[in-house]
């Protein structure tokens, strides 16, 4: 199948030298495929920008604007560093855009294969791929909407609790073939170019976390389902800029955009109840130990939760920069 451009977006945050190593993957994958990639630099403060811009022209990717190294001017996260790079106006429109983490790297045949399934079923809004780790071992990546029932599920980690909900649970199989799920991880993601201009891009409020699962959702309640597709990979990391694997307790960012999800899309009063659930599933799974230690258990966390469930409206303050930064 031929046709439909593709714009992906490459997102860089102190990781300059793994950013240009996602990019080169890019430039691969998109070999044949009309269109541009944008390798943004979120106010990283650290060179990057000028490291990128730099490599970029000597590996001549930016001849015939190929690829753009663009700088955000902010780092308003993962969301408002995308959007930046929506705005910057292309000189012909994308059908389709893709984001990709930085330290995401794209297979030869990735970019094709997901644009070719979205075009063969046109009702598909967002496509994710298949992720998998530099040992090839898989990420999990598809998972449905959480809820009030996942919530307690996830804190409580215990057998009964977990088949009694198993309808609930957020981590879904993989499927064995192309098929629909409630949301996909940012590490890959394929949008509908229809899609952002009907909803918009990624909420900005959202720091770091829970954007993409905000964007599946509206999405899905416009009409557009998200869909995942085994078939195309991309090798990911993981954390190189976040630190993830490090944390013993989430930074307070993943907490603010916990509550703004569940607020934005169902509601103050259900998002109590998601914190009374989780909450109540945290007391399950101390009890459950009966005074043994238990190293996983994530200390902390119910008054990180309480103290965001209890904080009032405030104005969403977004970044919309009206003309991001672009090397001549």
């Amino acid at each position: 199948m031929s046709g439909g451009s593709v714009h992906v977006i490459i997102l860089n945050w102190r990781s300059a030298q793994m950013s240009l190593r996602s990019a080169e993957a890019a430039v691969v994958a998109m070999e044949g495929i009309e269109g541009v990639i944008s390798l943004v630099d979120n106010d990283s403060g650290d060179g990057s920008f000028e490291t990128m811009r730099e490599a970029a022209e000597a590996r001549g990717w930016t001849a015939g604007g190929r690829l753009r190294v663009l700088q955000s001017g902010h780092n308003g996260g993962f969301g408002a560093g995308n959007n930046a790079a929506l705005r910057v106006p292309l000189a012909k429109p994308a059908d389709f855009v893709l984001i990709v983490n930085s330290d995401a790297f794209l297979e030869p045949e990735t970019v094709r294969r997901m644009r070719d399934h979205m075009q063969a079923n046109p009702a598909i809004g967002l496509l994710g791929c298949r992720v998998v780790g530099e040992d090839g071992g898989h990420h999990c990546t598809h998972f449905q909407f959480p809820g009030v029932a996942s919530e307690l599920e996830d804190a409580a980690r215990t057998g009964p609790i977990t088949r009694l909900l198993s309808r609930h649970v957020v981590t879904l199989p993989m499927p064995g073939s192309a098929a629909p799920v409630g949301w996909v991880a940012g590490a890959a993601l394929m949008l509908r170019a229809e899609v952002l201009t009907q909803i918009g891009g990624f909420d900005e409020a959202f720091f770091l976390y829970f954007e993409e699962t905000d964007l599946c959702l509206r999405a899905a309640r416009a009409g557009w389902p998200t869909h995942y597709l085994p078939d195309a990979r991309i090798v990911h990391i993981g954390s190189v800029s976040t630190g993830m694997k490090d944390w013993s307790l989430p930074p307070d960012y993943w907490f603010a955009s916990r509550e703004h999800y569940y607020r934005r899309n169902h509601g103050r009063a259900y998002a109590l109840l998601a914190v009374t659930a989780h909450v109540a599933g945290l007391a399950v799974r101390r009890l459950r130990a009966l005074g043994r230690p238990d190293p996983t258990f994530p200390r902390g966390q119910t008054r990180a939760l309480l103290r965001h469930a209890l904080s009032p409206d405030r104005p969403r303050q977004i970044y919309r920069p009206e003309n991001p930064r672009e090397p001549a």
